[in-house]
């Protein structure tokens, strides 16, 4: 066969395996079939349509739990004036709004590809993630402030048993939407939602941190209660970091190398390819697009070239749930 695939077949081959769509990820691994086995779902909502209300319901659940814990804790911290439920709460408030631009995010997701936007819009859950690590920011500082404020004008604050009891309030809430969206983000493919989990999961020990605090103003070290909220602003900035950097990787197109290393084993792995080159791979929105050439015996007729291409595709496609698209070249291997 000539060097690359002939312009007419690669329009066809691709056109013919156009998985845009994500397959709808599940714990048991499974995909939705057609007959011929490959991800395409008939007789029902898109893929992608059923991942982004799913991704919906789960924000809107945890704006639900995590507005409720705020909520308490706001109705304390007027109470008792702690500077560290305080910067808690601004935290929590913070965790909650976050919702906010990430459900943004996944119904532009759901908008089909344009001529101007040919890959469609997944990249806005980029976006999104960058205007939370924004909102996460402004609250590690605005805490930070508040602290600070308090090192230098000590006040010891009141109603230490209700403050201590929000903070325990805020541990339990944090801890159930962590949970909630670990599992999510892994079974919808969302790196932003399982990220966002893991936060919420260490906000839970600040909020307990609270409660450090209470004990440590009982025994009469009035400092305790700034000296934790700076430890929670310490805590929230090395969380901005650590997310930016996560959300500047999949802006620039970086993916894990173990992924490129998955995709070209299970390509080698198929008869008749004799080497795998060029192997790309890109998140886009919740899925992973990718793109590799495989390099088959020169000899080797057009059709069963595309053939074998075909089958890499496929078994690509059934080997991860979150590849929602494989985009394969056949080539020389000479």
């Amino acid at each position: 066969m000539s060097a690359d695939h002939p312009a007419g077949q690669t329009r066809e081959h691709r056109h013919a395996h156009d998985h845009g769509a994500p397959q709808l990820a599940t714990s048991d691994h499974a995909h939705s079939h057609g007959d011929d086995g490959h991800g395409h779902a008939h007789g029902g909502p898109d893929a992608s349509i059923l991942r982004s209300r799913d991704a919906m319901r789960t924000l809107a659940l945890s704006l639900a739990v995590l507005g409720a814990t705020a909520l308490f804790q706001v109705v304390v911290v007027v109470l008792s004036g702690s500077v560290a439920l305080l910067a808690d709460t601004v935290h929590n408030v913070g965790d909650a709004l976050t919702a906010i631009p990430l459900g943004a995010a996944f119904i532009l997701g759901r908008r089909p590809a344009t001529r101007r936007l040919p890959y469609g819009w997944g990249r806005s859950e980029d976006l999104a993630g960058i205007a939370v690590v924004l909102i996460i920011l402004f609250s590690a500082v605005y805490a930070a402030y508040e602290a600070i404020d308090r090192l230098v004008d000590p006040h010891r604050p009141d109603y230490l048993l209700a403050t201590a009891i929000a903070g325990v309030i805020g541990f339990i809430g944090n801890e159930w939407v962590a949970v909630y969206r670990i599992r999510a983000g892994r079974r919808l493919g969302s790196a932003a939602l399982e990220a966002d989990g893991y936060h919420a999961r260490i906000d839970g020990f600040t909020s307990l941190a609270v409660v450090a605090g209470v004990i440590g103003v009982t025994l009469g070290f009035e400092l305790a209660d700034p000296l934790v909220g700076l430890a929670i602003s310490a805590v929230i900035l090395r969380i901005v970091w650590q997310s930016g950097r996560e959300i500047l990787l999949r802006a620039l197109d970086g993916v894990d190398p173990d992924i490129l290393d998955r995709v070209e084993a299970t390509a080698q792995a198929v008869s008749g390819v004799r080497m795998v080159r060029d192997a790309r791979a890109r998140w886009i929105g919740h899925a992973i697009h990718a793109e590799l050439a495989v390099g088959v015996d020169e000899g080797t007729p057009i059709k069963d070239a595309d053939g074998i291409a075909r089958e890499v595709e496929r078994r690509l496609l059934a080997a991860d749930p979150l590849m929602g698209e494989a985009v394969v070249r056949p080539v020389s291997a000479a």
